[in-house]
């Protein structure tokens, strides 16, 4: 009987081990084109997350990781994105200018259109194109803004952590979420490539077959 068992666990370590590796196979084929089953192979990334983000982080860069993932997620998540109709983009409030004149409130930090960053501009754009538009500083405003506000679609600009950090908590709520990577990491004076963000929220406009 516990030979038994032990063979089992042995080919289930294996087997884990083998379909992980397909799936980061997958993750990393995924930057550079469309793959199938996008949204198989990143759940089971999320299912080993931490046992693979310890390995990422003694043997090589964890940031790899989550760039992986969040890439196979927005390939699951385009179609369904490409229907909603009340969306939502978070910014995170790393990309304002440091002597940013906006003040903080409940929803965000309120942007003033000053010209010294490109989130005035994005703003302007994103609304433009429909989307509810806020600043974040934080998870507990993600999750008060979703609260009050109704929303079939969340687009989230942030590093790859926190893009891969969102979807993974909002995994369960049915809202499909997408991501766009700054171009550097840090609390401050964050940026991104504002051509190529123009790119993907051209890509990402809503599909003709949705409902009015």
């Amino acid at each position: 009987m516990y030979n038994l068992i032990g063979y089992l666990i042995i080919w289930a370590f294996i087997v884990s081990v083998i379909i992980s590796a397909v799936a980061l196979f997958v993750g990393r084929v995924s930057l550079k084109r469309e793959v199938h089953m996008a949204g198989f192979f990143s759940s089971i990334l999320d299912f080993f997350y931490m046992p693979l983000k310890y390995l990422f982080c003694k043997f090589s860069d964890p940031r790899i990781l989550d760039k992986w993932m969040v890439s196979m997620k927005n390939i699951a998540h385009k179609g369904s994105f490409l229907e909603s109709s009340k969306r939502i983009m978070f910014v995170p409030h790393c990309m304002r200018a440091l002597d940013c004149p906006a003040s903080s409130t409940r929803l965000g930090i309120q942007c003033v259109n000053c010209g010294k960053c490109d989130v005035g501009k994005l703003k302007q754009k994103a609304e433009s194109e429909g989307y509810g538009f806020f600043i974040v500083t934080g998870s507990s405003f993600v999750e008060r803004i979703l609260r009050g506000q109704k929303t079939d679609g969340v687009f989230v600009v942030a590093c790859n952590y926190e893009i891969n950090k969102g979807m993974r908590s909002l995994k369960g709520t049915n809202i499909p979420i997408v991501g766009f990577s700054l171009l550097n990491d840090g609390c401050f004076n964050t940026c991104l490539n504002y051509d190529e963000m123009l790119i993907k929220i051209q890509d990402l406009k809503t599909s003709p077959n949705v409902c009015e």
